[in-house]
């Protein structure tokens, strides 16, 4: 056994490791971080345990991408600009427990995708964009512990979306947008300890979904538009801890709890309750959270007083009426000092009554498959010139892809009533006819990408308010067809890459007052008008890379207060002037300049920008300096690769505020000829400008300690985007 593992160590210490990794034998650990890779290295030693590949290039994981590596344990992939796991991507990975995918670009996630992983304990996918996941894509981790699918675009949750996961204890849904779950979305998580559905769009509680979970303890529901809780909402036998905060609460019927006995800890803070009935039906109930509630201390509180009192239940929170009772704490108050005298509590608002739902009779289309435990009807690449119908009335998800039908006609979709997710790409179409999508009131997918429609009627999604994600990716727009979003109050997110759009005038967006992302990627668009984004005030995220914009828009950004990405890559903006993102910059987190030929950045062009900048992207420009930055105290990416720096004096400040970074930027003198090549950070030509002193001589003797505070935990852990630098020197 010895000699083994003797001639095993051997074998990793004579691989050749491969350039611009760092290998360390001894334990098997190899780090690739924050290059130019743009393929998966097939030379990395057989034996490799941890591979940590964060901040490179690789857009595809392709099939048996890790063939080479067979006793990988741990493998990292953050922020490596992934678009698409191509299916069997992990196939071979078989001692794999841990795999780090979050903030790629993700949107779909295939049935086979993560294949062969079937030791993985800890999946983490946190900071993508994944708006879909096929039944079936979990079904190989039968290991898998915790699941972070955190901060996707995720909208809805199909019945039997986590089959698979036996021994699944923490499924972690947090800031989607989550409004429809199936009944059944978590039927297969017998395991499941602890979920968090808090940051996302539910308006009631999803009761019948959450009865699946016999024994979870923590429900995190915090955060989401949730105005009651009726009786019996909740029926978990081992729930103990549940979050109900910062929701829109007005009332909470006295059985809500009933069927949770269990229950020990309820967090109803910063709702709008202004009182509650006595939860009886909340027998082990310890304690409950009532903080930032406009509680009204009148006698029609005094019964939810006395069951406190009588159940020994502790209760935070304060009165904030009447006048004379105002801040008293509920635990210090008396019976006879809640008087009622004339105020009147308004009604209590009446949950709306549930809907029965239609049975599914007619049969599946001929050519055509349809999944009735899993409510999916399919017939993607057969050839149908017309779209069929008689689709059973309970289908969810409708897969058409790859039909030449070419026109969508009115009334196309008849009875799916319950249709959530649509998909026609590639199906040349040239028309989306007025009424088309009529009848489909619950769909929240409209897949339309790479077809041929180059204009749309005011009316084409009438009959679809509830859509919420249409992708108009790969089409024939040459501007943005106006109006036709009027009738999609709850469009969340707009995808028209890779046209021909020209310019955004006024009122193309009118309607879309709740969307949060818009991608404009990949068009030709030279001019923004000042008030094109006027309707869209809740933006998040703008995505204009690849345009032909001259200068930043900035009169178009006035008014976008909640914006925190902004992409401008790839656009010819030579010069920029002053205050050019003052509009965002109290809401601006990311900030994308990179591959634009910039020549030249005013010294006031970042004004207003600060502490909440995360990540700035500036590689691959032509600048020879760059504004001052010192103010920048929250960067965790900051990416000056391929960036000619005049390394001469005047960029002195430059170089004293790198070395104070703990972040790697990647910073390259391309002038003088004495410091060509080498780091801004090491370039020894700014020791004869004047100014020059002790504090630089140490900062750049290892030998000498510091004179600086040590970093935060944050920085010293060291996040590291797609394209930036984190973590080391620069």
């Amino acid at each position: 056994g010895l000699l083994l593992l003797a001639a095993a160590l051997g074998a990793m210490a004579a691989a050749r490791c491969p350039a611009p990794c760092v290998c360390d034998n001894l334990r098997a650990h190899v780090l690739c971080l924050n290059g130019s890779l743009m393929a998966i290295p097939d030379t990395i030693p057989e034996l490799t345990k941890k591979l940590d590949l964060r901040g490179n290039s690789f857009m595809v994981i392709p099939a048996g991408a890790f063939f080479a590596t067979p006793y990988l344990t741990h493998l990292d992939l953050q922020r490596c600009k992934v678009e698409r796991l191509e299916e069997g991507a992990f196939r071979g990975l078989g001692r794999l427990v841990y795999l780090n995918l979050a903030f790629n670009s993700i949107a779909l996630l295939y049935q086979e995708a993560l294949d062969g992983l079937s030791s993985l304990q800890q999946l983490i996918l946190k900071g993508n964009r994944i708006e879909e996941i096929q039944l079936g894509a979990f079904g190989h981790l039968g290991s898998l512990t915790v699941l972070d699918l955190r901060a996707n675009a995720l909208v809805y949750l199909p019945d039997m979306v986590f089959q698979g996961l036996q021994l699944l204890r923490w499924l972690r849904l947090s800031h989607n947008a989550l409004h429809v779950l199936g009944s059944e979305a978590f039927a297969a998580l017998p395991a499941l300890c602890r979920l968090s559905l808090d940051h996302n769009e539910l308006q009631a509680l999803p009761g019948e979904a959450l009865a699946r979970l016999d024994g979870a303890t923590r429900l995190d529901l915090g955060h989401n538009p949730i105005t009651y809780v009726a009786e019996e909402a909740l029926a978990m036998a081992s729930l103990r801890h549940l979050f109900l905060d910062h929701a829109s609460l007005q009332d909470v019927a006295p059985d809500a709890f009933a069927r949770s006995p269990q229950l020990r800890m309820l967090d109803l803070r910063e709702n709008q309750l202004q009182g509650l009935p006595p939860l009886a039906g909340a027998g082990g109930l310890a304690r409950v959270s009532l903080d930032g509630n406009p509680l009204l201390c009148s006698c029609l509180l005094r019964p939810f007083h006395k069951w406190l009192v009588r159940a020994r239940v502790q209760a935070e929170g304060a009165c904030a009426a009447p006048p004379a009772l105002r801040g008293r704490s509920l635990d210090s108050l008396k019976p006879p000092e809640m008087r009622c005298s004339r105020l009147r509590p308004p009604p209590s608002p009446t949950p709306p009554p549930e809907q029965p739902r239609a049975a599914g009779s007619r049969q599946c289309p001929r050519r055509c498959v349809c999944s009735p435990d899993f409510h999916h009807g399919s017939c993607e690449n057969r050839e149908l010139q017309e779209i069929p119908r008689d689709f059973p009335e309970d289908t969810r998800l409708l897969d058409l892809r790859q039909n030449p039908f070419r026109t969508v006609p009115p009334d196309a979709f008849p009875g799916l009533k319950e249709l959530v997710s649509l998909h026609l790409q590639r199906c040349s179409i040239t028309a989306l006819h007025p009424g088309a999508l009529r009848g489909l009131g619950s769909l929240v997918y409209l897949y339309l990408t790479d077809n041929h429609l180059s204009t749309l009627a005011a009316d084409a999604f009438e009959g679809a308010p509830q859509l919420a994600y249409l992708d108009l990716d790969h089409n024939a727009f040459t501007r943005v067809p106006a109006g036709a979003f009027r009738l999609l109050p709850n469009l969340i997110s707009l995808r028209l890459q890779h046209n021909a759009i020209g310019e955004l005038a006024e009122g193309d967006l009118a309607g879309v007052r709740g969307l949060r992302w818009l991608y404009l990627a990949g068009n030709a668009m030279r001019h923004i008008a000042p008030a094109a984004l006027a309707p869209t005030t809740m933006l998040e995220k703008l995505q204009l890379e690849g345009n032909h914009l001259l200068e930043v828009p900035t009169a178009a950004l006035r008014g976008l207060i909640a914006l925190s990405e902004l992409k401008l890559s790839r656009n010819p903006i030579k010069h920029m002037g002053d205050s050019v993102f003052l509009p965002v910059a109290s809401s601006l987190q990311h900030l994308y300049l990179d591959n634009m030929g910039l020549e030249r950045i005013s010294p006031h062009a970042f004004t207003g920008l600060g502490p909440k900048i995360r990540s700035l992207y500036l590689e691959s420009n032509k600048m020879s300096n760059i504004p001052d930055m010192s103010n920048f105290t929250g960067l965790e990416i900051l990416n000056l690769q391929n960036v000619p720096f005049h390394c001469d004096c005047q960029l002195l400040p430059l170089h004293r505020w790198i070395n104070k970074l703990n972040l790697r930027v990647g910073a390259i003198c391309g002038s003088p000829a004495e410091a060509q090549g080498l780091k801004v950070k090491l370039s020894t030509t700014f020791q004869t400008c004047p100014g020059w002193g002790q504090g630089e001589a140490e900062e750049t003797n290892p030998n000498k300690t510091k004179a600086t505070s040590k970093p935060s935990k944050r920085k010293r852990l060291g996040k590291s985007p797609a394209g930036g630098f984190s973590k080391s020197t620069a």
